[in-house]
């Protein structure tokens, strides 16, 4: 049991700061996008402004930031387009899997064969997407009522218990998510970039034994070390 437990935290740990280093990617490359898109103004430039106030929520080095803008004035740079993959994962679970990328065909490639090697099976677009929803999750901690009342003024949808103590999970509307975003710091309520995101959340959960469990870590991680890959979504108990 407690090398179990220990595999669980390693796993999360290891999940964190794969999940914190797509999220830094993801964000330079909206920047990039954003800029080459309308300017690298963020006052004449919503989307950009947009992206730039989630890069501040999440503590996204200057740098990147500098990088990013810079690169779009960059004429033979790519362009990057946004595609979301499906795949079946061990034990009848679902992944959707979202990508950022200047290339598409390598990183359907790619994706492929990450889901080939770890059991799983790509799926026809929209055959996993119907069991998960679009939502504007936010984790925050603090008293239960302070975080309600924050929440439902903001123009939440929802307030759910999170997985540690003193810890809830704020769904939004994808529409409402950065101005809940606002209302939330306004309130006094702490909001932090990396728990913060527009993400596939899945309707209802699936259990699997425990053969099946290893297997979909296996699949996570691989999915997770894919460079074109910015976010991975399952509905497996357990990694959702």
């Amino acid at each position: 049991m407690m090398g179990r437990r220990s595999a669980k935290i390693a796993l999360k740990k290891g999940k964190a700061d794969g999940n914190k280093a797509k999220l830094y990617g993801k964000l330079g490359k909206l920047i990039a996008q954003a800029a080459r898109a309308g300017g690298p103004d963020p006052v004449t430039n919503m989307r950009l402004r947009e992206v730039l106030h989630q890069a501040k929520l999440a503590s996204l080095p200057n740098d990147i930031v500098t990088r990013n803008l810079e690169k779009a004035t960059d004429k033979s740079a790519a362009n990057f387009s946004e595609v979301v993959y499906e795949c079946y994962g061990p034990g009848g679970t679902g992944y959707v899997i979202e990508s950022l990328t200047d290339n598409t065909n390598r990183s359907a490639s790619t994706v492929r064969a990450a889901v080939t090697k770890a059991g799983g099976k790509m799926a026809d677009p929209g055959s996993v997407l119907f069991a998960f929803a679009r939502q504007g999750v936010i984790l925050v901690g603090g008293r239960e009522d302070d975080i309600l009342e924050a929440a439902m003024e903001a123009g939440a949808q929802d307030v759910l218990p999170g997985e540690e103590d003193g810890e809830f999970k704020i769904l939004t509307a994808p529409a409402d998510f950065a101005a809940v975003c606002s209302r939330l710091a306004e309130a006094g309520i702490e909001v932090d970039g990396e728990d913060a995101s527009l993400a596939y959340l899945p309707s209802a959960p699936v259990d699997v034994g425990a053969e099946a469990q290893a297997a979909n870590e296996v699949l996570m991680e691989r999915l997770l070390a894919v460079d074109d890959v910015d976010a991975v979504y399952t509905n497996c108990a357990g990694l959702a």
